[in-house]
């Protein structure tokens, strides 16, 4: 599956299918969110959230491949990420883009 951040792939005609989304709610355990509240007060990268948000980027773009398979997707153009705080300690990734069907 072809991905790409741009509105076209240079030298490709396609069909465009349908938006294509795939999403994830991520949280660490108890003692991963607490060792972050100390690693807060002294400043510098949390690295427990940084592997919590690259493993839900994945699993995100993952289920936004699957989906745009199940339409007969090539390609998923215009790739988009977003993210939000659901509740304490707990974040939503969203991968979306374009599915479309090369020619």
């Amino acid at each position: 599956m072809l991905l790409t951040t741009t509105e076209n792939i240079p030298g490709k005609s396609y069909e465009i299918i349908g938006i294509a989304k795939g999403s994830t709610i991520q949280s660490k355990h108890l003692g991963k969110d607490i060792g972050a509240g100390f690693k807060n007060l002294v400043g510098g990268e949390i690295t427990a959230y940084v592997e919590m948000m690259n493993e839900a980027r994945d699993i995100a773009t993952q289920r936004m491949i699957d989906n745009a398979q199940q339409m007969g997707a090539d390609a998923i153009v215009c790739l988009r990420y977003s993210t939000s705080a659901v509740m304490a300690s707990a974040a939503e990734v969203m991968a979306y883009g374009t599915a479309v069907k090369l020619k």
